[in-house]
């Protein structure tokens, strides 16, 4: 039997429980080599690049609803201890596994890159004068990412493995290229990327950037600014060592210079108020019918939605991130990096590339600071106290305190660079607020119920009569 009829029986299993794989919980109906590209034919290990293709019980027959994943796999007559946890089984008395984790395999994919080498459908793609990691540097693979698979080479070079991949560029490739082309310094440097195509279409199955070594997350950071003050009996978050409002300016200076860059990059266009409230209202439809604990505050959205469509000047759009917050950023000894320019996962690849308006970043990293506030809050308090309205404790004045000042001190930064508030726009600002929200209150409904008191919450405050409360 070939690799492409025996592998299916091994992943049959293995699949499902990866945490890139997307689909958890649905039954899985077949699952298939839609490809297989041989890459290394000679020697230990052979290499193929294989595309899956993964149908499920519960879609409709005939509704073309396939996932495509890649893997690497690797077969080799060497069962190496430090391969176990990578490896499916055997196949003809050889080790089969994923390649990523063998360095022999890591080695030979940066040097592909860099020569510039096609093997068969998939083309290694080097961007001009990008100084990718030496030869001979050992690649290792990283465990930080949930929807992709990551490796580095020492201090310079990353790759991006996305392992769910979708007919179409890839919007993180499209942007970052972009972006290259502007000679932004706001994001970690395109290096290369591996691109071929699934379903006739083109698409982008990895891509190589700097390394951004010595940083750290902004969630992380702004976890850790919380933590110290909900730790401390009675300072105001001005007055605790770990504050983080300089820091949220700062990102709002780099996320305004992003805008400014994708602009000059890919230019701007415009789009109907109306046409914005349509979509949001056939988003809140769909939600709350899977979350009725929403069903009470829709009057209040569809109002805010409704306002919006009355606006008489269109909105200006443009490419944005889509996906923006504190996890999408990284702090480097130089500044602030935003990273991942994907967009939502559960959007379809064609509505992420469409243009946008840059108040839909704005608010979802206004979101990101509502997140770290009451994910800490609820280390200390039950989310049945804090997410009540009338709930007034300490400890939830303090984390709406430092959620208020980082929102403000976030908008100050934007402020800078853009040359515009965007709290000026408040009715914009907070109808794509609301949005969002009701975005993560369906993923958090579907995925962390624990956390679905977090966008609950907000949803009370921005629909509040207190306009001042929409914008922090």
């Amino acid at each position: 039997m070939t690799l492409a009829e025996e592998l299916p029986q091994l992943l049959s299993e293995w699949l499902p429980q990866q945490r890139w794989f997307a689909a958890k919980g649905r039954p899985v109906r077949s699952l298939t080599v839609a490809e297989s590209t041989p890459l290394l034919t000679d020697g230990d290990p052979l290499l193929d690049h294989v595309l899956l293709a993964v149908t499920f019980d519960d879609s409709a027959d005939g509704d073309g609803d396939v996932h495509h994943y890649q893997l690497l796999v690797a077969r080799s007559g060497t069962a190496r201890g430090d391969l176990e946890h990578a490896t499916f089984g055997a196949i003809d008395g050889l080790a089969v596994y994923d390649a990523l984790w063998d360095t022999r395999v890591t080695e030979w994919l940066l040097e592909a890159i860099r020569s510039g080498a096609t093997v068969g459908g998939l083309r290694f793609v080097p961007e001009p004068g990008a100084e990718i990691a030496e030869p001979g540097t050992p690649g290792r693979v990283l465990g930080v990412e949930q929807s992709n698979t990551s490796v580095s080479w020492g201090d310079r070079s990353i790759l991006k493995l996305f392992r769910r991949v979708l007919p179409g560029v890839n919007p993180d490739l499209e942007l970052h290229r972009a972006l290259r082309s502007v000679n932004s310094n706001e994001v970690a440097a395109l290096q290369g990327a591996v691109e071929g195509s699934v379903d006739g279409q083109p698409a982008t199955f990895a891509m190589l950037q700097d390394f951004a070594a010595n940083s750290a997350d902004g969630w992380s950071m702004a976890l850790a600014s919380v933590r110290d003050l909900l730790a401390e009996g009675d300072l105001r978050a001005d007055e605790v060592g770990g504050d983080f409002a300089g820091e949220a300016s700062r990102l709002g200076e780099t996320v305004a210079v992003v805008h400014d860059e994708l602009r000059r990059a890919l230019g701007s266009s415009e789009r109907d108020p109306a046409e914005l409230a349509a979509a949001w209202h056939a988003r809140l439809t769909v939600v709350a019918n899977e979350v009725p604990v929403l069903v009470p505050h829709l009057p209040a959205i569809r109002s805010v939605f409704d306002a919006v469509a009355k606006l008489s000047t269109p909105v200006v759009t443009q490419r944005v991130h889509g996906d923006l917050h504190l996890g999408q950023t990284l702090r480097t000894p130089y500044g602030w990096l935003v990273i991942d320019f994907e967009g939502e996962p559960a959007t379809a690849l064609a509505d992420r590339v469409h243009p946008d308006s840059a108040l839909r970043d704005v608010a979802g990293m206004l979101r990101s600071f509502d997140y770290a506030a009451f994910h800490q809050l609820s280390q200390w308090e039950p989310s049945g106290e804090w997410a009540d309205p009338d709930h007034d404790s300490q400890m939830a004045w303090r984390a709406n305190e430092w959620a208020e000042r980082n929102r403000s001190a976030f908008c100050d930064g934007y402020a800078i660079r853009a040359g515009a508030d965007p709290r000026e726009q408040a009715l914009l600002l907070s109808a794509f607020e609301l949005d969002k929200a009701v975005y993560e209150l369906l993923y958090e409904t579907r995925s962390r119920p624990t956390w679905a008191p977090i966008p609950l919450a907000s949803i009370r405050r921005l629909t509040a009569t207190d306009s001042d409360s929409t914008v922090g």
